[in-house]
């Protein structure tokens, strides 16, 4: 679990210095300084492996809460016409899927965050901090939807890698009689 979040979080960094560059070519150059705001969360996620090598749980709720905070601040700089919520959902995968059963209460904490931090009000952000349009929006919705759901799918794939390693190391494993 702990290597599969530290794969998550170091994905995430390495893409975040591109998505300036999605937005230049969805809105354009004049609106994409909001962006910069998403940098704050890069170190955090960058920490992530650092934090797992002797608190593997503290670092997948680190990764979580992180891309929850995120996700925060990312619907404040664009607004919540932008779509970018929409990156909360691979947040509550991961609080579904990286913490073990008996780690199920720290997990559904996750999901509720995140579920909770979509349905803050619109009026908590204010007016998004460029003046986007209704087609700015519209672009950004696709670009965030796209990666987005490309996150969500690296997840599942990280994550069902990991499932079918752990099944064959059951199946060579001496059994008891």
């Amino acid at each position: 679990m702990a290597s599969a979040a530290n794969w998550i979080a170091l994905v995430v960094a390495w893409n975040q210095p591109f998505y300036p560059l999605y937005l230049w070519g969805a809105v354009g150059t004049d609106k994409i300084a909001p962006s910069f705001l998403t940098f704050f969360s890069t170190p955090f996620f960058l920490a992530v492996p650092a934090v797992a090598k002797r608190h593997p749980l503290a670092a997948r709720v680190m990764l979580a809460l992180t891309g929850v905070a995120n996700g925060i601040v990312s619907t404040k700089a664009f607004g919540v016409g932008s779509g970018v919520e929409i990156f909360l959902l691979p947040c509550a995968l991961i609080g579904a899927a990286l913490f073990r059963p008996s780690e199920r209460a720290i997990g559904l904490v996750v999901i509720a965050l995140s579920a909770a931090a979509h349905f803050i009000p619109a009026r908590f952000f204010g007016e998004p901090l460029a003046g986007y349009t209704a087609a700015d929006n519209s672009a950004m919705i696709g670009v965030n939807a796209v990666s987005a759901a490309t996150l969500t799918v690296f997840i599942g794939l990280l994550l069902s890698g990991a499932l079918a390693n752990s099944e064959q190391r059951g199946g060579q494993a001496p059994r008891r009689k």
